[in-house]
């Protein structure tokens, strides 16, 4: 699967972007059958500072035919964020074959 990624407010690191590809390439046991049009994913820094919490966001929206399924998480830390986006991601995806009977 080709994936487009975003890096926002942060340094384009290749240990992000390789952690990044493997979580997106575990997807694809589960997107057997489906086929897939764009990835695009953004990984942004959205706090910073004095803020506290949450200050990073993953984000994924796979085009797949008829549909469009996206996860959108906030993390204390990117490789969290990055982990938690393609947890749920699998949820959607199995979601999106039962309804399509793939």
């Amino acid at each position: 699967m080709k994936i487009r990624l975003k890096m926002t407010k942060l340094e384009i690191t290749g240990g992000i972007q390789d952690y990044f590809q493997k979580k997106m390439d575990m997807l694809d046991k589960y997107l057997n059958g489906v086929q897939v049009l764009n990835c695009d994913c953004e990984v942004e820094k959205i706090g910073g500072g004095q803020k506290s919490g949450k200050v990073f966001r993953a984000e994924v929206n796979l085009e797949v035919p008829g549909s469009l399924l996206r996860v959108e998480r906030e993390e204390i830390d990117v490789y969290k964020a990055i982990d938690k986006v393609k947890d749920h991601l699998v949820l959607v995806i199995k979601k999106y074959r039962d309804k399509k009977g793939i």
